[in-house]
């Protein structure tokens, strides 16, 4: 007789199956129309009827338009998260760190095209909770440890760790702003010669 293996978790019940299948369709639909027409340019009712739900089912979830949005957020920073830290070894040297950070950047930005559009081309200062600040420190973690540790290599008066964060960050969510309007083409070439330029500013920081 075969034995059955321990289940670590309770297996949802089909109430909490539809329950979950409509806050994943009502993020989906949120995702994409944040992305389209930003957090003030979307209203609550044309979620619910991307979603293909009432309006009253998503303020079951969401008690105000704002947790929607963070929630939305969140679910897009942790996918990125994932994809920054894939095959990522932080205690690596930094070049081939910084290289595998910016592969998997790339690699984030051209296969989830809406989640980086709502991320990245929008401001979302004034409406993120703690929680969705905090999730965006980790996110930020890789690229972090990689200034960091040119910035203490580095002589004194170089760029503070999170400036030279800023700068390259800057670069490529402006490189692929500049694509998705339309002004420049993002191909294997030009993303490899954006790559070089900002090894050039952070290996700028070490003592050769």
């Amino acid at each position: 007789m075969t034995s059955v293996p321990p289940i670590d978790k309770p297996i949802p019940s089909r109430r909490e199956s539809a329950a979950q299948d409509k806050i994943t369709r009502i993020l989906n639909a949120a995702l994409e129309l944040f992305a389209e027409r930003g957090f003030h340019g979307t209203a609550v009712p044309e979620v619910a009827k991307r979603a293909g739900v009432g309006a009253g089912t998503i303020y079951r979830y969401f008690e105000h338009k704002e947790d929607l949005v963070n929630a939305v957020f969140r679910s897009s920073k942790s996918k990125l998260k994932s994809y920054l830290l894939e095959s990522v070894n932080l205690e690596s040297d930094i070049k081939p760190l910084f290289h595998q950070f910016w592969q998997n950047l790339v690699k984030f930005a051209l296969e989830n095209p809406i989640d980086f559009r709502f991320l990245e081309l929008q401001d979302h200062i004034p409406y993120l909770d703690t929680e969705s600040k905090n999730t965006e420190l980790e996110v930020l973690a890789p690229i972090w440890v990689i200034c960091m540790r040119s910035q203490r290599q580095g002589a004194s008066d170089n760029l503070s760790a999170e400036a030279l964060m800023a700068m390259i960050w800057g670069a490529f969510v402006g490189l692929m702003k500049a694509h998705v309007l339309g002004y420049t083409t993002v191909n294997e070439d030009t993303l490899k010669k954006a790559e070089e330029i900002c090894w050039q500013m952070i290996n700028s920081q070490v003592h050769q």
